[in-house]
């Protein structure tokens, strides 16, 4: 049986092939048609400003559905010898075209790697025709990988609390950051959370940005008792937790414009904060809605460049908050001030010392 044509997408005035273009990558739901890679691929090419301002010259890793968003079907989350139909894309793959540029960033561990970095609207296209449906940007550009210039604030509903809940803690983190004189761009996630976006000065550290998004998040919880920074899931209850290690380094988020792989093919969608408050059902803003509403609408982050902050009145929110360094990420090295990796349940105060390291007995 002959393979199905391949077919092209004119992408930014740039041909890119897209092989076996009907393989369906989101099953029809009872809300929405199916999605067929081929629509994947000229979906992206249809939100070409916004994705590529949320893309451009950042070091950029890809989340690969290549057999699709099917029942079954799990999401690679690094373990040695682990098999998995999805996976995250952090190295420039084999037989790359000629036009997508790569920056070599730094890993946690000290190892390197050159990451895509997407210049033009053809290689986020280009990577749907690899299967990508999220692609996940560093808070750096090119220009200098180690000093970011963007605050991320994840705000995650835990179990027993809804995407509302989330929306009402992003009116109150609006309140604070307008109150200290900053501006926030929000987002839905594309699934039951809320991002705000800030654009910062590229002056400061990853240890920084991470500190400042705790100072602000230990903010939000004296303003919201429905919010939390506790990093241990048995100790945050019904709650939204402000997930301050996305501002670590090799720590991304869904970029504006991605789809995420939830049947629907929901996009995480940039809102203004009067749009974002009338918000019920993130779902609705999907592959099939968001281009019109971009076309019609423009962007509502199409200022977020104009300014970047100075990321002072949050490091200053850190300096002035209570409860020390928390923990990291558990695949990083142990880090200066950090307390002991174990859940607070299961420890023993005898098997660690003041530092947070385990006294071998």
């Amino acid at each position: 049986m002959p393979k199905p044509a391949a077919a092209e997408v004119d992408a930014g005035g740039r041909g890119v092939r897209v092989s076996s273009p009907g393989r369906v990558i989101y099953p029809a739901t009872d809300r929405t048609p199916e999605v067929t890679k081929l629509m994947v691929a000229e979906y992206f090419a249809s939100v070409d400003d916004g994705l590529m301002r949320a893309l451009r010259d950042r070091p950029t890793a890809l989340e690969r559905w290549p057999a699709g968003v099917l029942p079954g079907i799990k999401l690679a989350i690094g373990r040695p010898g682990e098999k998995a139909d999805a996976f995250y894309q952090k190295r420039v793959p084999k037989g790359a075209p000629d036009y997508l540029e790569s920056v070599e960033v730094t890993f946690p561990s000290g190892r390197t790697a050159d990451e895509i970095c997407p210049t033009e609207i053809a290689v986020p296209v280009w990577a749907a025709q690899m299967g990508t449906l999220t692609f996940h940007p560093w808070p750096v550009r090119r220009s200098d990988v180690d000093r970011p210039d963007e605050l991320r604030i994840d705000l995650d509903p835990q179990p027993g609390t809804t995407f509302r809940d989330a929306v009402r803690v992003a009116g109150v983190a609006r309140e604070l950051l307008e109150e200290l004189g900053i501006r926030g761009y929000p987002k839905t996630s594309g699934n039951r959370g809320v991002h705000v976006f800030v654009r910062i000065e590229p002056r400061w550290e990853f240890t920084d940005l991470r500190h400042a998004a705790i100072g602000f998040g230990r903010a939000l919880e004296k303003r919201d008792e429905g919010v939390t920074t506790r990093w241990w899931k048995e100790e945050r209850g019904e709650r939204v937790f402000v997930d301050f290690n996305q501002n670590c380094r090799d720590r991304t988020i869904a970029s504006a414009y991605s789809l995420r792989p939830i049947p629907g093919a929901p996009v995480s969608t940039p809102m203004t904060w009067e749009e974002l408050a009338e918000v019920e059902d993130p779902a609705a803003f999907n592959l099939f809605t968001v281009p019109e509403r971009l076309a019609s609408g423009g962007d509502p982050w199409a200022s977020i460049d104009d300014v970047h902050h100075d990321l002072t009145p949050l490091l200053e929110l850190w300096e002035d908050s209570e409860g020390g360094e928390m923990n990291y990420p558990p695949d990083y090295p142990k880090m200066p001030g950090e307390p002991p990796r174990v859940q607070p349940s299961k420890k023993v105060e005898a098997h660690w010392d003041a530092d947070g390291n385990r006294i071998e007995q």
